[in-house]
């Protein structure tokens, strides 16, 4: 993993020397996520990210939470709390994150490394002029529209802060709706189960 992030301009975190401080400039490529979801879907969401300054970026965070309390209030990037107060586990989740994720895209191997909190994940270190597209794999299973948050880091120690061009701190939004409604399905010859289509 080391070697594949080293090759886009990143890093293994738990291994980066002390981090530079001051701002770094970044900006988001690319950022997608389906609108229209449907339980047990799954999807993938993808972030492009590029290093616009002239220092390197000491390690390039992905921040996620669904907007609201419920989704502030849950230590799941991808979930919401439940508030009922005598469950033992409030956290839901909304989607579930496949294992290996995220990745670097190209690539089958795990393109981020962990953090001290679940909803950040770490892509190493970003070189200037470079870019990284990252790839979350997310399977929805809560219906209901739901608003995911992310925001774009520096560093973990906090003495090195992420901004666009402008001065604004980088990350944005997607919203998206999971309907409960299920697909018709038929089995080909093959015995694959295909999604019949409209008009069929």
């Amino acid at each position: 993993m080391a070697a594949l992030l080293a090759a886009c301009g990143g890093g293994d975190s738990s291994t980066a020397p002390e981090e530079a401080s001051g701002k770094f400039q970044v900006k988001v490529t690319e950022a997608a996520f389906p609108s229209p979801q449907r339980l047990g879907q799954t999807s993938v969401l993808r972030l492009g990210i590029r290093n616009t300054g002239d220092r390197t970026v000491p390690n390039l965070l992905v921040s996620f939470t669904i907007k609201g309390q419920r989704g502030e209030n849950s230590s799941l990037p991808f979930g919401i709390s439940d508030p009922q107060p005598e469950l033992a586990q409030p956290d839901r989740p909304v989607w579930v994150l496949s294992a290996t994720y995220p990745r670097l895209d190209g690539s089958s191997d795990p393109g981020g490394t962990t953090t001290s909190s679940p909803k950040t994940f770490a892509l190493g270190a970003l070189k200037p002029g470079k870019t990284v597209t990252a790839i979350w794999k997310l399977s929805a299973v809560r219906a209901g529209k739901f608003t995911v948050l992310y925001n774009v880091g520096a560093g973990l120690g906090g003495a090195s802060k992420a901004e666009t061009d402008n001065g604004v701190s980088p990350g944005g939004s997607f919203t998206t709706e999971v309907t409960e409604r299920l697909p018709e399905t038929e089995v080909t010859d093959s015995g694959e189960i295909v999604e019949i289509k409209k008009g069929k």
